[in-house]
């Protein structure tokens, strides 16, 4: 399936469904295993160790990681023939999970696994969507921002369905020029999107943050958002060599990478 916490009070004015989105709850997971991972891997690998981390993970987990190279990422639907042009620039991976083309190289990239046996598995997709963009949310505002980062409310989307200017944004399949319910804007600017895949062993969402200036304890504290339970992992061998073999079998072939053109 695709796509796609401090309490945080309502701005006055504020559209009642996007003041629903930008209200406090608990936090999503009762505990949570991150993994930051400094080391530099191709797009395939990156995406074969998501997979290899949703194969694995019997509790939520977190994984951040940058691209010290340019790389494209698209959509498990999305069409081959969308991205061919960018294959001298870098590398090109589709993705397991939805949504459209995004770019990777200044962003920071995240990954999230919920297993079945999770209780935040039982709630839908769209609800763990907005919830862990509230927690990002919440981890931006810790930052020096020049203005407050807000949630896209699904009223916003139905009033503007039939503004030109956002018709024609929407013609593109640029995920960040698409802002849909949930994603989080800043000065009017898409800065975080993501997109899941669900299946009976559990949820994987990956999601791209980007445009906007991290404090360096950016990380730590959008893991602190998701959960008071943190535990720092490490990536080890044994779950890099199960990532290769994913991404020998699949992320790295061009069966994987043409299969819609």
């Amino acid at each position: 399936m695709i796509r796609s916490y401090p309490a945080l009070s309502a701005s006055p004015g504020r559209d009642p469904e996007e003041a629903g989105l930008a209200a406090g709850t608990d936090c999503l997971f009762p505990s949570l295993n991150v993994y930051y991972d400094v080391n530099s891997r191709s797009a395939a690998l990156n995406m074969a160790l998501d997979e290899a981390l949703f194969e694995t993970a019997i509790e939520a987990t977190i994984r951040f990681y940058r691209w010290d190279h340019p790389a494209l990422s698209f959509g498990y639907f999305g069409r081959f023939t969308d991205v061919e042009n960018h294959e001298n620039r870098g590398d090109i991976v589709r993705r397991w999970t939805g949504g459209g083309i995004v770019f990777h190289g200044e962003d920071l990239t995240y990954s999230i696994v919920i297993p079945a046996g999770d209780a935040a598995f039982g709630e839908s997709s769209m609800s763990i969507y907005e919830k862990v963009h509230r927690a990002l949310r919440a981890a931006l505002m810790t930052g020096e921002q020049n203005a407050e980062p807000t949630l896209v409310a699904a009223v916003h989307d139905r009033r503007n369905q039939n503004n030109p200017a956002l018709i024609e944004r929407r013609s593109s399949n640029h995920c960040f020029a698409n802002p849909v319910r949930a994603d989080v804007v800043l000065n009017g600017r898409k800065v975080a999107g993501a997109a899941q895949r669900r299946t009976r062993r559990g949820l994987l969402q990956q999601g791209s943050i980007q445009r906007v200036d991290l404090a360096p304890t950016f990380a730590k504290n959008f893991a602190a958002q998701l959960s008071t339970n943190c535990t720092e992992r490490t990536i080890g061998a044994a779950l890099v060599r199960r990532a290769q073999q994913i991404a020998e079998e699949k992320y790295a072939t061009v069966a994987w990478l043409r299969r819609r053109r």
